[in-house]
Order: C-alpha cells, then sequence, then structure tokens
C-alpha cells in the first residue's frame, strides 16, 4: 500500500471540552488511486486528510507513506516530507493577491529539484493564456486551477484535496474533476479526497466513509463513470 494508516486516534480538547475525532481509524490506499473521503460534518474526514498531511499531531497510531513512517515527525523532518511528498489543494485557493497565476506556481516550483515543465502545466490545465493576470481577475475555476497547478508543480508523491469544488458552480465542478481525472491519468499522481459531494464517489477508484471518527465504509469501485458523465454535481 502506497499509504497505510494504522489504527490512528485523534482528539482535541480537555475535561468537558474533550472530544474524540478518530477512534483507532485503518486503511490503505494503493498508489496512482484517486480516493475519496466522505462523511457528515464532524465525522473525521478533513481531520484524517491533515494527520496523513503531517498538519495534525495525532495521539497514537502510525501513518505511513510510501513505506515511510511520518508519525513524530518534527521541525525540518517535518517540513522535508510536506515539501517533497505532499502536493495540498484546498476548498479557498489561497492564492498569493500580488502575484500572478504564473508567479503564484513559481512559489512553489522553487521548492523542488524535480519539477514538472511550467508550459506543459500551464497548458493542461488551461492557464496559458492567464498566465500573467492576478487572482482578483480570475473565475473561481481558473483560480482553483491556479491552486492546482501550484500542488502540481511539485511532482508530489500525494495530492490531498479538501473539498476541492466546494465553492465552484456545478459545470465548473465537473470542468475541475476532468482535469483531476486526466492529471491522475497522466501523471499517475495518488489523489485522497475529501468532499461532501456524493456524485465524485462513482468516478474514483477507491471510496471511505468515516462516521463518527471510524470507518463506517471502505470499498473499490468494479466500475467508474467518467467525471464528465456525473450527474448532480
Amino acid at each position: 500500500m502506497f499509504v497505510e494508516v494504522s489504527n490512528i486516534r485523534k482528539s482535541y480538547g480537555e475535561g468537558g471540552s474533550y472530544v474524540q475525532v478518530l477512534k483507532g481509524v485503518s486503511v490503505g490506499v494503493e498508489k496512482g488511486d484517486m480516493c475519496v473521503i466522505q462523511g457528515t460534518s464532524g465525522s473525521g474526514k478533513s481531520t484524517l486528510l491533515n494527520c496523513i498531511g503531517g498538519l495534525d499531531e495525532v495521539d497514537a497510531g502510525s501513518i505511513k507513506i510510501d513505506g515511510e513512517e511520518i508519525v513524530g515527525l518534527k521541525g525540518e523532518k517535518l517540513s522535508d516530507y510536506r515539501r517533497d511528498a505532499l502536493g495540498f489543494i484546498f476548498q479557498f485557493y489561497n492564492l498569493v493577491p500580488n502575484l500572478t497565476v504564473r508567479e503564484n506556481i513559481q512559489v512553489c516550483e522553487y521548492l523542488t529539484k524535480d519539477a514538472l515543465n511550467m508550459e506543459e502545466l500551464l497548458d493542461v490545465l488551461g492557464l496559458t493564456e492567464h498566465q500573467n493576470k492576478f487572482p482578483s481577475q480570475l473565475s473561481g475555476g481558473q483560480q482553483q486551477r491556479c491552486a492546482i497547478a501550484r500542488a502540481l508543480i511539485k511532482n508530489p508523491k500525494l495530492l490531498l484535496c479538501d473539498e476541492p469544488t466546494g465553492a465552484l458552480d456545478s459545470k465548473t465542478s465537473r470542468d475541475i474533476l476532468v482535469l483531476m481525472e486526466r492529471i491522475n491519468k497522466e501523471y499517475g499522481t495518488t489523489m485522497l479526497i475529501v468532499t461532501h459531494n456524493n456524485s465524485i464517489k462513482n468516478m474514483v477508484d477507491h471510496v471511505i466513509y468515516l462516521k463518527d471518527g471510524e470507518i463506517s465504509k471502505n470499498y473499490r469501485n468494479e466500475v467508474k463513470i467518467p467525471a464528465r458523465e456525473l450527474e448532480d454535481l
């Protein structure tokens, strides 16, 4: 398994405000898979993503990415893991407002020695003609494309996506999902996608449902529906 999560436990608060968010979660994701993590608000899906991304420390358990343990990493080693192995895409694009599209992407390009080709990436994401624009001059979909390009330029092993279409309309959501599907096929990028959108589960390889901090369903799709054919986005 490329992602191996074993008996992860995570809680917040103390005393009367203590909440156990993850209650011994164990799951594996194969290399090159698109995997959706679903569940109601408070089920622990974003917390699980944050633990895998090294943004939250776990209370107990193990997380291995490509065979390397990340639980317990601190300081420079944790920074190296996030820089070298991960790309992050969030619902809100977090672009630098006074940098152009190209400059926003270059911020991450400079972090790696194994960057993807900038011109190719701009072309694949439909950003070539927008590369000298600032975020305020872009539509929501174009801003999300820029955020995806910024995450991908590092050629990450693992792409972590937290509600990547949550702020977009139906048509733009479909366009972004078609793009992510293409990226997965062309670059072989493993993707973990947290989403409330129930249709997205039909286009991926692997589906995980969390309920009250535990896995309630965990299965692989025998048949996948192409992103362009998804309904009710």
